[in-house]
Order: structure tokens, then C-alpha cells, then sequence
């Protein structure tokens, strides 16, 4: 039997593209979320959080990402495009994706306390809005919930350290 082949377009392999990002920002020691947005079954920009690095509270991996893809397509409306994320959109991150018009919205790791996809509330499907978007959730869920998990454990270890150390 051959090998199976590998297909480029599905929302595994698209995921594991944002993986990559997100594992740039934890390096960065930023919190490890990263993006791709996907135009015709090609990625047209790539990004990961960036808040500490830029000292800019809206350098989050999707708003990154979503610049990139407006340059790349030369609009700001990127109706026939797909964001791969590896957490689930915050407000902010929703608001830009319902006003670029995205066609579809998939990420990994959902957040109940401050997601914007179906977590805490869904902005890309609210009703009144100009435009709702599709949802996948749940894409390569363990990966995206395990990078975040030790990116967490290791600041609150580090900062227990930290406060061990000046108390000493």
C-alpha cells in the first residue's frame, strides 16, 4: 500500500502552520498564539503575537495576520479567505475578522472566559452585524491547549521563583 497523500488544503495542515507561529511567540516569551490566513489553498500571511515585543496591545497573531493578508490581497475585504488560529479569537480579534469580511474562521483551543467565537459570546455569527462568518472549532484542540498550558505553568513558575528569590 503507498503512502497516503498529504492534502495541502485541509484545516489539519493549515493548523499545524499556525502552530509553528504560536511556538515563535512562546520563543519570544509571548503568549504562543499564532495565525495563518489562507487564500486559494495557499497561506498569504502568517503571524504571532506580538504584545510585548511591539509594547502594542492590538499585536495579537490574528490582527497580524489579518494586515498582512489585506497587503497580500491588495483589499481590506478578504471575503474568499480562512483564518487558522490556535485560540479562539478575543472581541478585538473577532471585530476585525467580521469587518474584513473573512469567509471562514478556524481555530484550536476554545476560551470560555474571553473567546469571541462561540466562547464567552460570538461576535463573527451575531446577528445584527453586517456580515457573519463560519466557525470550525476544535482543530488540532490537545496541541493548541498544551502550548498555552505550559506557557502559563512556566510564567507562574518563574514568577514564584522571582518572589522566592526576593524574599530570601
Amino acid at each position: 500500500m503507498s503512502d497516503p497523500i498529504i492534502d495541502l488544503h485541509s484545516d489539519d495542515y493549515f493548523m499545524g502552520e499556525a502552530l509553528r507561529q504560536a511556538a515563535k511567540a512562546y520563543e519570544r516569551e509571548e503568549v504562543p498564539v499564532g495565525a495563518v490566513v489562507v487564500r486559494e489553498g495557499r497561506i498569504i500571511a502568517r503571524a504571532y503575537n506580538q504584545v510585548e515585543t511591539l509594547k502594542d496591545a492590538t499585536a495579537h497573531a490574528e490582527m497580524l495576520a489579518l494586515t498582512q493578508a489585506e497587503n497580500a490581497v491588495g483589499d481590506w475585504r478578504l471575503t474568499d479567505c480562512t483564518l487558522y488560529v490556535t485560540k479562539e479569537p478575543c472581541p478585538m480579534c473577532a471585530g476585525a475578522v467580521v469587518h474584513t469580511r473573512l469567509a471562514r474562521v478556524v481555530f484550536g483551543a476554545g476560551d470560555a472566559k474571553g473567546g469571541a467565537a462561540g466562547g464567552a459570546l460570538n461576535l463573527l455569527q451575531f446577528p445584527t452585524l453586517n456580515h457573519r462568518c463560519e466557525i470550525t472549532s476544535g482543530v488540532r484542540l490537545e496541541e493548541c491547549r498544551e502550548l498555552l498550558r505550559s506557557f502559563f505553568a512556566a510564567q507562574r513558575a518563574a514568577k514564584k521563583h522571582g518572589e522566592i528569590a526576593e524574599g530570601e
